[in-house]
């Protein structure tokens, strides 16, 4: 099926991202998922070639480029070349936290923060989540008391995507703890500045390469003008932006789905037993057809989707509606496509294996997916 999300220059672009990711990405990722990092030259290289920070005016080193459609291309060729984890990084720095940037903050910190966040040589982090909230971000325990011209900054962080490499860390944080989730603010700490140290680089199931760790906070003493947006509207702006993140992650999951499909459609023609290729038995095509066609239910939607967030009209509740659908598709087919690959889906040098075990995630973070159909009911007026 012809997308009509794409036009030639969309084209032109996957080209050249597929270039990249085949020459900067592929030949590295193996050793990436053992070292559980990736290195500082990825993001160098890919600010060089100006994957990073699109979506920034020209000024500050972007592209002005406001089209999700050219991060869902970026997604999209990440995954074919089945690199998940060593690109995850660059998704969550374009199109979950830079955003808070371009819409809160100041001329002044956009000057000194946007720069180096499109060359490649600042990373992004979000850190909200904590050991004991979870998906309740009206809970954090973080605080952030203002004293003069500066807050002391004290807590704990867990999952934290691009802990280890993250230079620039947005913390979600009470400024003032009395008053929840209208407390809420959004602060800006850098990696030089003492007491922010990390923990852990945790140790995952799946997505070896992305660097995954605990943060603390410790009598942190953050400059007031690193104070993202107003003071007390953390909360709103998380739930403003969180809808573009879940569809990001709807994104993840249909591409995905395509690349177990492809490559066990292609293992079915290809093995045989009893003297026939396995894609010929009843069962297995069955199979097939059926995930066929649910990816391509997923595909239309999704890019329907893109198409809403694209004019300002992706609601709250269809975000959420994707990114649970979509993620539980995932592990649905990515099972499946596994189990069409017999002895040989469980080993890990097949690229099935990575995309099953990668897939595992999608339906936890960003809100669980029970979370997810917690808002969309009651959206319906329960």
């Amino acid at each position: 099926m012809k997308r009509q999300l794409f036009n030639e220059e969309h084209e032109m672009f996957r080209r050249t991202f597929r270039h990249f990711v085949e020459t900067e990405i592929v030949p590295h990722n193996e050793q990436w998922e053992k070292d559980g990092i990736v290195s500082r030259e990825m993001w160098k290289h890919a600010g060089e070639n100006g994957f990073l920070g699109m979506t920034a005016p020209e000024k500050y080193g972007g592209a002005g480029i406001d089209d999700f459609a050219y991060s869902v291309i970026m997604i999209e060729e990440i995954i074919r070349a089945n690199a998940t984890s060593a690109g995850l990084g660059i998704s969550l720095h374009n199109d979950i936290v830079l955003p808070y940037f371009l819409h809160y903050a100041n001329d002044e910190q956009k000057e000194r923060w946007l720069p180096k966040l499109c060359s490649g040589e600042s990373i992004l982090a979000i850190a909200m989540t904590e050991p004991n909230t979870g998906s309740d971000l009206a809970s954090v325990r973080t605080t952030a008391i203002r004293h003069g011209d500066y807050y002391v900054l004290n807590g704990a962080k867990t999952f934290i995507t691009n802990g280890i490499l993250g230079d620039i860390v947005i913390v979600v944080a009470k400024t003032d703890p009395a008053h929840g989730r209208q407390g809420i603010s959004l602060l800006v700490v850098e990696r030089e500045m003492a007491g922010f140290t990390r923990g852990r680089h945790l140790d995952k199931i799946g997505l070896k390469a992305q660097d995954t760790a605990e943060l603390f906070f410790e009598d942190v003493h953050v400059p007031v003008k690193n104070l993202l947006g107003e003071e007390g509207q953390g909360f709103r702006y998380l739930m403003s932006q969180l809808p573009k993140e879940r569809l990001s992650i709807a994104v993840m999951a249909v591409a995905s789905c395509e690349t177990a499909l492809d490559l066990t459609v292609q293992y079915c023609k290809d093995r045989t037993a009893f003297g026939q290729p396995i894609g010929t038995f009843q069962n297995s095509r069955f199979k097939l057809a059926e995930m066929a066609t649910e990816v391509e239910i997923a595909r239309v939607f999704v890019d329907r989707c893109i198409q809403e967030l694209n004019v300002g009209q992706l609601t709250v509740e269809t975000a959420a509606m994707s990114k649970w659908w979509t993620t539980d598709l995932q592990g649905k087919v990515t099972d499946q496509c596994l189990q069409l690959h017999g002895g040989y889906g469980y080993m890990s040098e097949y690229p099935i294996a990575r995309l099953y075990l990668d897939a595992r995630a999608q339906r936890i973070y960003a809100g669980t997916n029970e979370i997810m159909k917690e808002i969309i009911g009651r959206s319906m007026g329960f």
